[in-house]
């Protein structure tokens, strides 16, 4: 079985209009919003063999709080610059080539590259991925490479409004 959590960076500032869109931080309704959703990652037991994200700030900040949450270093974060505004084909590619051995994986990125893949998969089209939102993919699977939807065998949406699983 593989596992893939598709998360959303979470809510970023906007305040310093003289930075570029790449070093944009989180905004305070984020960080709590990516720490909500670690929390709800810590209750079900998540223990994540990696964490793959974009290499934006806003991206690794919001790995940085879940890992925080789940008690992980965050040297356990590999960012990747291909991550930073992908297409849901790149993301798509990266994943059909990860390493095995990793079974559980989360990944940080942004729309709308993460609404399209998810809907590759996810058995209800959903409209919008929303900010720190989760979507998490398990499959009957054993190599990354045959990730399809067919193999799908559970599915989770979670976002910081759902209060419904909270």
């Amino acid at each position: 079985m593989k596992t893939l959590h598709i998360m959303r960076h979470a809510k970023s500032s906007w305040k310093d209009a003289g930075l570029k869109d790449h070093q944009r931080p989180l905004n305070k309704r984020g960080k709590r919003a990516a720490a909500d959703m670690g929390e709800r990652f810590r209750g079900q037991g998540m223990a994540p063999d990696l964490l793959l994200s974009s290499d934006a700030r806003r991206a690794m900040d919001t790995a940085e709080i879940i890992c925080h949450a789940l008690d992980l270093a965050p040297s356990i974060i590999i960012a990747d610059s291909l991550l930073y505004l992908a297409s849901a084909n790149r993301i798509e590619k990266m994943v059909r080539k990860l390493d095995d051995c990793w079974c559980r994986v989360i990944l940080f990125g942004h729309n709308p590259g993460l609404t399209e893949l998810v809907n590759r998969f996810y058995p209800t089209p959903i409209a919008n991925l929303p900010t720190a939102g989760v979507v998490g993919l398990t499959f009957d699977i054993r190599r990354w490479r045959d990730l399809r939807r067919k193999r799908l065998v559970r599915s989770v949406f979670d976002f910081p409004k759902n209060k419904a699983d909270a």
